[in-house]
């Protein structure tokens, strides 16, 4: 199993890692949307908050060796189940090749988040 990190994605603010490797398969932890040179979360929308976890991922898996075309299947949180249309629209931009997936929403997130994302893809 190997690690993974990048500086250009939030550091894990707990005691585990960015991503793992294990027998050709990255599984990423979950991302909110941290902005990594702030530290904190910049946006108010589900919207914003949405793009910025999916760039977040995108580093992720790029410092792992992949990217969002090799995913497999996601896992995702909401805040808010009404959102779910919102958070569509901008996944669609950045999971074009529909991995399968999860989707519910939780009671609260880190940090106050309104998304959550974890990825399951191919090296």
């Amino acid at each position: 199993m190997k690690k993974v990190f990048t500086e250009k994605a939030p550091a894990a603010i707990g005691p585990y890692s960015q991503a793992v490797i294990s027998n050709g398969i990255v599984f990423t932890s979950g991302q909110i949307a941290i902005v990594p040179e702030k530290g904190e979360i910049v946006s108010d929308t589900v919207e914003g908050q949405t793009r910025q976890v999916c760039e977040n991922l995108s580093e992720v898996l790029a410092a792992a060796g992949s990217s969002l075309d090799k995913a497999i299947k996601t896992t995702c949180f909401l805040r808010d189940i009404g959102d779910f249309s919102k958070f569509n629209a901008i996944y669609a931009e950045y999971f074009a090749g529909k991995p399968a997936r999860s989707c519910v929403a939780v009671k609260d997130l880190p940090k106050g988040a309104l998304v959550e994302i974890e990825v399951i893809a191919e090296l």
